[in-house]
């Protein structure tokens, strides 16, 4: 199953909000609000990339008050656990 993780800034304060929005999402399996140089880390996953590509262009990156992502997909066959 493909899988992507993405790193998420936002607007200062609204971790909170933007977490509850995500987690809202079915295709985001997992969401948390982490330290450092991003905001937020989530964990999609779909039947194909495309839906994949879909979720994150369509409703994370038009989500009110998030300012940037970096997109990591998952090279499948490559690690594991």
């Amino acid at each position: 199953m493909p899988i992507a993780y993405v790193l998420i800034n936002c607007d200062l304060g609204h971790e909170e909000e933007i977490i509850n929005e995500l987690m809202k999402i079915p295709e985001v399996k997992e969401v948390r609000g982490v330290y450092g140089v991003y905001d937020i880390f989530l964990k999609v996953e779909a039947d194909n990339p495309e839906k994949i590509r879909e979720v994150i262009t369509n409703k994370v990156r038009k989500m009110e008050r998030v300012r940037a992502t970096n997109t990591l997909m998952v090279i499948e066959g490559q690690g594991g656990k």
